[in-house]
């Protein structure tokens, strides 16, 4: 009991502190403070029947939390993600973009390494082939024909022989157009100085030429011609044959001709009986020299006779002064190109062949590679080919 009561009990009646029932009287009673929380409660129960809350109206605010993923960070040069769809094969994606994909295997496995070459990589741009300047309608096709002005396709279709000074040596690599693997590793491996001859007898010749010849190769077109061995060693339904007559023979070029565009000229494919019959060999070199073009000798014949014969003629030709592969070994490949730089200093100016055998592809792309830091340059072949004096001589390939 609190202090007030205890005065008021304590006194006689009437007598009480003034003070203590004035503080008695401002303290509710119990009875009042239980009706004001009974009170409380019907309030309470009324709300939530008229509003359904049970915090009766109370006022109130929400509000809605969105919750969302933190982004990653991004990264300046991070490739943009690749389109969906259908996986392409390496042939769609050459076709797409124009570049050159070689897998050195041969192999078709996702993770196989392969090379890729750039299109125009090295920035040298060849003439647009084929020219309708330098083009006439033949039996079998298309062919290359010498325009007004006397203007060739040995110039127009050539690689620009970029300027400089010192030894130089020209490179052809031919046999290609008929194994895509191996075609598409030399366009792929080999510098674009080195130039290639394609086969007449390839499929999607057009095709392959012009992507040699965008990736900065020259081409030049492969004859077939008789071999001594003949028909043992067949260079296929097209050669060029010592007994045929010279219109028979002038056919079966222009059938070759006609398979391709953008060539500087030819080279033989097999062809020692032929080469060595003047004869023979005359009409078909003459035919050449008409159309504004090149011929090669590749070297491997002995009794050629194709120097004289061009030079009755009048044709730009050249003999190859090395055959690198002629032994088909690493070690003799190299031996072979250290010789060829040999002769290129003493010489100035030296023309190789080889065959595009994977061996020979693989040692030609690492003896170029720091070729030019051992003061050697690559040229086209038709740098020889259109060098003042016009018929190159036979050189000695001894150094």
């Amino acid at each position: 009991m609190s202090d007030a009561a205890d005065d008021i009990l304590t006194k006689p009646l009437g007598v009480a502190d003034k003070a203590a029932r004035r503080r008695l009287a401002l303290r509710p009673s119990a009875g009042v403070a239980a009706g004001a929380a009974a009170l409380a409660l019907v309030l309470l129960a009324g709300g939530i029947a008229l509003t359904g809350d049970p915090r009766g109206g109370e006022p109130r605010a929400s509000a809605t939390i969105e919750i969302r993923e933190t982004p990653a960070p991004r990264v300046a040069d991070a490739a943009p993600p690749a389109p969906k769809g259908p996986v392409q094969s390496a042939g769609e994606v050459e076709q797409a973009s124009g570049v050159s994909v070689y897998r050195p295997d041969g192999s078709t496995a996702p993770d196989a390494p392969v090379i890729i070459r750039v299109p125009n990589a090295t920035q040298v741009k060849l003439a647009p082939a084929p020219d309708p300047r330098l083009t006439e309608r033949g039996r079998h096709g298309p062919l290359p024909r010498l325009g007004e002005g006397r203007l060739r396709p040995l110039d127009v279709y050539a690689r620009p022989d970029e300027p400089g000074t010192g030894p130089r040596i020209a490179v052809l690599v031919s046999g290609l157009g008929i194994g895509e693997n191996a075609t598409l590793g030399a366009i792929a491996r080999l510098p674009a100085e080195v130039s290639l001859a394609l086969s007449p007898y390839g499929s999607d010749l057009e095709k392959t030429a012009a992507r040699a010849r965008e990736a900065g190769h020259e081409i030049l077109l492969q004859l077939p011609m008789e071999p001594f061995d003949y028909p043992d060693s067949d260079p296929g339904p097209q050669t060029l044959l010592a007994s045929s007559r010279p219109g028979e023979n002038l056919d079966r070029t222009a059938w070759a001709m006609s398979r391709f565009p953008g060539f500087v000229g030819a080279v033989n494919f097999m062809g020692a009986k032929l080469m060595s019959d003047p004869t023979a060999l005359e009409p078909v070199l003459k035919d050449l020299a008409a159309r504004g073009l090149g011929f090669v000798d590749d070297g491997a014949a002995s009794a050629s006779q194709v120097a004289g014969v061009a030079a009755k003629t009048k044709l730009p030709t050249a003999r190859a002064d090395i055959v690198v592969d002629a032994v088909a070994r690493p070690d003799a490949i190299d031996a072979e190109l250290a010789r060829l730089e040999t002769l290129a200093r003493r010489n100035g100016l030296v023309l190789a062949s080889a065959s595009a055998s994977p061996l020979s592809i693989d040692r030609l792309s690492r003896w170029s590679r720091d070729l030019e830091a051992r003061g050697i340059r690559l040229v086209p072949v038709s740098a020889v080919l259109r060098r003042p004096g016009g018929v190159a001589k036979l050189s000695s390939a001894a150094p």
